[in-house]
């Protein structure tokens, strides 16, 4: 295979918000015990896989940010390979922690465009409390398929447009070669790859916890108009909604 631009998409481990059942939007809650040992077995599968990014973005909501912090972390200060470990002599007397392990440093960078749907009045709110305090509302949103606004959230073309702002931000700025993880959240998730898919439509995915969703694109390709654009040898899904790591 020649040399492509590779994303990996994320979704967050499993916060305290997603085990109270909330609604979290941009609300800030934080890991469960249960999501950080989902974080690390994912991080521990990337590892092996040797599937080390070259670039980094991040949702900054504490759940992403998180998990996101986890896998840089255990990148940064993974051992040794056994390889390369059992050439060094065992007289050496340099500190294992000032040997080089191979891996530069990663920086993240936070993009709010990758927060979860600014749910207004519902947000940090379970379903049962949501139908205690606005009945009327929640009546409506479950006898109709049509989107219903909800009061101070963003509209669904405020999210697709910011979708879009990060999907070609990421297309301007990286080449094949970059291998970049993009950390986020399973509703804008949705958004993020219809975007990419150049779908005139947002579709349901199914997202779970720490769940991969894998492109590989010929950045070099991408603007070309001929029957390249059908060539599926250029753009690849490698993953989706794959969380085996987990099982």
């Amino acid at each position: 295979m020649h040399s492509v631009l590779k994303l990996l998409f994320i979704r967050h481990a499993q916060s305290t918000g997603n085990l109270e059942k909330r609604m979290q939007g941009h609300g800030e809650f934080e890991l469960s015990e249960q999501g950080r040992q989902q974080a690390e077995k994912l991080a521990s599968r990337l590892l092996a896989e040797a599937w080390v990014p070259s670039h980094v973005y991040s949702s900054p909501l504490k759940r992403a940010a998180e998990t996101t912090q986890i896998l840089v972390d255990y990148f940064q200060t993974a051992p040794l390979p056994a390889a390369v470990s059992d050439l060094i002599d065992a007289t050496v007397t340099t500190p294992m922690e000032d040997l080089e392990t191979g891996t530069p440093p990663i920086a993240i960078a936070y993009a709010d465009e990758l927060k979860e749907f600014q749910n207004g009045i519902f947000q940090g709110l379970t379903w049962a409390e949501a139908m205690s305090q606005y009945p009327e509302l929640c009546q409506a949103l479950e006898s109709s398929p049509d989107w219903i606004p909800i009061p101070q959230a963003e509209t669904l073309e405020a999210a697709r447009s910011r979708a879009h702002q990060f999907i070609q931000r990421l297309l301007q700025h990286h080449r094949n070669g970059d291998q970049v993880w993009i950390v986020s959240h399973s509703w804008i998730m949705q958004h993020l790859i219809a975007e990419l898919l150049e779908c005139d439509r947002s579709w349901r995915l199914r997202a779970s916890n720490t769940a991969l969703f894998e492109f590989w694109v010929d950045r070099d390709r991408w603007e070309r108009t001929d029957q390249n654009r059908f060539n599926t040898d250029l753009w690849q899904v490698r993953r989706f909604n794959d969380c085996q790591h987990l099982h």
